[in-house]
């Protein structure tokens, strides 16, 4: 009788468990974010999961903590997964992902006109100059002469020095703050690595970068993050934090030719999500779309810097190269903001959705866009 009541004790414990989210293909098996109740307190939760694995006869691993979605990522073994989603004060245990990147002149001289023909010209009001933007990526190349003295690294989460052996985070921050590629051009840029040399990284380790910025970056700030998983709780709701802590949140709508509600962090309603046009004003043809997309900015054959030297240069294209020219909008009005004394994050929003050019896009597909606002990045 009494091995029965244990049993059923025993049975009752791990029978209310808390959701669990599959990532799909990209899901890496037995790492997990798990995030727990508000008000739940991190340290104490790690001190009883390792109690419970320890009586299992099992082991867990910790990887990061994360506070601005009260979360810690764990690596468990087979049958520890049970004892995640038991734990008190779990809300939902997510698994972790591979995420990757969302792999010029044309495109400043895009944002500056409401109308084609380009003119070859780029004139704009101000320079960026005090804005703040961390970028995402897979480091920058901080010796490239476009950046002078201001780009910098502010975190690797992946164990290196932040540069970048990839040349996507590079690429980025050059359309974001280069002196000759970019939109702000005296606007400081961080390098925030969570992408490796092939471009790859741990979604939580995004989320964690997030979680740094909230906590060490400075505003007018903004984030540019060009890169992109399947659909999580845990990332968007790491997106909302950031922007209510007053950062300006810019991300990537993808690159599937499909519904960027099916991505993250492209589907999170706090961050402005944008998707790519080529030279024509049309929607370039690998670009997502539909209702969760906020704006379009040009994303087709864009020149930026590059790593092979201090002066090289690369064309790429991607809603990748769409999300920096929407940041490096965010640091010049954030920037003329906070100098007359207005920035506020939901500001800064407002300005970029209210003043984009409207009914500019043609879609490569159909002649529609599934939903998605008919605007285009601009700033004068």
């Amino acid at each position: 009788m009494k091995f029965l009541l244990l049993l059923t004790l025993a049975v009752a414990a791990y029978a209310a468990q808390a959701p669990f989210y599959d990532a799909g293909e990209n899901g890496v098996n037995g790492r997990y974010i798990v995030v727990l109740q508000d008000g739940v307190d991190i340290d104490a939760t790690l001190e009883r999961l390792m109690t419970r694995v320890a009586t299992s006869g099992l082991f867990a691993s910790i990887k990061s903590k994360i506070s601005l979605i009260n979360a810690f990522v764990s690596v468990v073994p087979e049958g520890g997964l049970d004892i995640l989603r038991s734990l008190p004060g779990v809300a939902y245990v997510e698994e972790d992902e591979i995420i990757t990147a969302d792999a010029v002149e044309w495109g400043l001289d895009r944002i500056d006109q409401r109308d084609l023909p380009l003119n070859g010209e780029m004139n704009i009001a101000g320079t960026g100059a005090g804005a703040h933007v961390y970028v995402i990526d897979s480091g920058i190349y901080t010796d490239h002469e476009d950046f002078g003295s201001r780009a910098s690294v502010a975190a690797d989460f992946i164990g290196g020095d932040g540069q970048d052996c990839n040349g996507h985070g590079t690429h980025c921050a050059g359309t974001v703050a280069g002196n000759t590629y970019g939109v702000a051009k005296q606007a400081s840029v961080y390098a925030l690595r969570t992408l490796s040399c092939s471009g790859s990284g741990y979604k939580s380790d995004s989320i964690a970068a997030l979680d740094w910025v909230r906590d060490n970056g400075q505003k007018p700030g903004v984030v540019s993050m060009s890169l992109g998983g399947s659909v999580s709780t845990a990332q968007n709701t790491a997106v909302k934090n950031c922007r209510n802590a007053g950062y300006v949140v810019v991300v990537s709508a993808g690159n599937d030719n499909g519904l960027a509600c099916n991505k993250s962090p492209a589907s999170a309603p706090e961050a402005i999500t944008v998707g790519a046009t080529d030279s024509s004003d049309t929607r370039s043809y690998f670009s997502n779309y539909g209702t969760c997309v906020d704006i379009y900015a040009p994303g087709s054959s864009i020149k930026s810097c590059g790593i092979s030297s201090s002066t090289s240069t690369s064309t790429k294209s991607g809603t990748s190269m769409s999300c920096p020219h929407v940041a490096g909008i965010a640091a010049v009005l954030g920037a003329i903001q906070n100098a007359e004394g207005s920035y506020d994050a939901e500001n800064v929003y407002s300005a970029i959705i209210d003043g984009a050019s409207k009914d500019k896009i043609e879609d490569a597909k159909d002649g529609v866009l599934y939903g998605t606002p008919n605007l285009l990045a601009y700033l004068d």
